[in-house]
């Protein structure tokens, strides 16, 4: 009789903590904790590139250079009091403009790096037909930069949190800002 009761009471235990997970659509918003999430990763960056390729200061540039600016992303800065993968923030972003076909997308430093390399083990181990050659790189005319900050109001078992994510693009050359944006999510929070 204790083990037929042990057994069940393991059994309602093991089956009745037992988790369930489903597939959803990637793009289907889901905010469990409040928190900065992918829904709002994607929609900044989304929105806030469009923006910057939309813009008359955009369009100017690249009328007076005569071709379509080629972009670098470089850091964009959290700080934030939360982790925020502000890598796949910049991957996004990177996936708009390559898209638009408005801007060419020059390599991030890292990538540049790793392709020097890859480069100069063919110039050894590559025929001379196939081997990459060295200084075809595409300079980049503008590079974009950003950060992301939030301000936090609590009160008893509420909390409201503005994020706000600002963005510039400048042109390399001249140390001039080409393009300057601010996008705020702000979420309210009861717990």
């Amino acid at each position: 009789m204790r083990s037929l009761f042990a057994i069940t009471i393991v059994s309602s235990l093991l089956f009745g903590c037992a988790r369930s997970v489903s597939r959803i659509d990637p793009g289907t918003s889901i905010d469990l904790s409040g928190r900065w999430n992918d829904t709002d990763s994607r929609t900044v960056a989304e929105t806030m590139t469009a923006e910057l390729l939309s813009s008359d200061k955009f369009a100017a540039f690249a009328k007076e250079h005569g071709k379509k600016p080629a972009i670098i992303v470089g850091w964009v800065l959290n700080k934030t009091s939360e982790h925020i993968d502000a890598d796949n923030f910049i991957k996004k972003i990177e996936l708009t403009i390559f898209n638009s076909g408005i801007a060419e997308l020059v390599e991030s430093d890292d990538f540049r790096n790793k392709l020097r390399e890859e480069r100069a083990q063919q110039q050894d181990f590559a025929s001379s037909e196939t081997a990459s050659r060295w200084g075809m790189e595409v300079g980049a005319d503008l590079m974009l930069f950003g950060e992301m900050t939030s301000e936090t109001d609590v009160y008893n078992n509420k909390r409201v949190v503005n994020y706000i994510v600002t963005l510039f693009l400048t042109d390399i050359e001249t140390n001039k800002r080409v393009w300057y944006g601010q996008k705020e999510i702000k979420k309210f929070i009861k717990n």
